[in-house]
């Protein structure tokens, strides 16, 4: 099975309005090697470790799930709830809950 993670990681990176260059300085990578690095983990030929991964999603703004999902829908839906705080997520998951009895 092919890793979501470099679509993902494409996607957000698109949506936040970033250049491959952009991020990969944001991150402290070299300027010079920046866009080639950040090109590699969109490509898939490398992936980046989870920490860098943190690092990435931080920056961008999304949740580091959102890499990882296989699933378009549940990849949506991490990034909606990812833009609410833990009350509104509380709140969420306890609607959730209740409506599944």
């Amino acid at each position: 099975m092919e890793s979501p993670t470099p679509l993902r990681l494409k996607q957000a990176r698109k949506a936040a309005g970033y250049t491959q260059q952009r991020i990969g300085i944001a991150l402290g990578m070299e300027p010079n090697t920046a866009s080639a690095r950040m090109n590699q983990y969109e490509k898939g030929k490398h992936s980046p470790d989870y920490t860098t991964m943190k690092r990435i999603a931080d920056e961008l703004g999304v949740p580091v799930a959102f890499f990882y999902c296989e699933e378009e829908v549940l990849a949506e839906l991490i990034l909606e709830l990812g833009k609410l705080n833990k009350s509104e997520l509380e709140q969420k998951l306890k609607d959730l809950k209740s409506s599944e009895k």
